[in-house]
């Protein structure tokens, strides 16, 4: 396998939280307004039991396919924002509430916007329904 960018990694946990039907899936590219992370990756769950499945697999999927386990995990009381750091790669996940409240997206507005078509070309082979 070569070796995986942050681009691609961001790219391929879209493409997971797509396949279990994930919500507005965002993906920024921070770094050159942050020291953070390289890319945030944004998705939205329908449903509290939702957000929770959505993060069980990304930290399932990441973890088998690539081999990578998340440096620190968190989540609000009430399980309605996930995070998963992985380092160059920050994925949040929020019920659709507190993805309109936080507004990341408008707080991270300078950074870059990788567009659906670009993230989906680079995680193709990763996803559950090839096409």
């Amino acid at each position: 396998m070569e070796s995986l960018t942050s681009h691609k990694f961001a790219c391929i946990i879209a493409q997971f939280l797509d396949d279990k039907l994930a919500k507005d899936i965002t993906i920024l590219n921070i770094s050159n307004v942050s020291s953070l992370a390289d890319y945030f990756v944004i998705a939205t769950g329908d449903s509290t039991p939702h957000v929770k499945a959505l993060m069980e697999t990304v930290k399932d999927k990441v973890k088998t396919e690539l081999s990578k386990l998340p440096l620190r995990q968190e989540n609000d009381a009430k399980n309605r924002w996930n995070l998963l750091d992985y380092g160059d790669v920050v994925v949040h996940i929020l019920h659709k509430e507190e993805r309109e409240t936080y507004a990341i997206e408008k707080f991270w507005s300078h950074a870059y916007s990788v567009s659906e078509d670009e993230w989906r070309e680079e995680a193709k082979d990763y996803s559950e329904y090839k096409k």
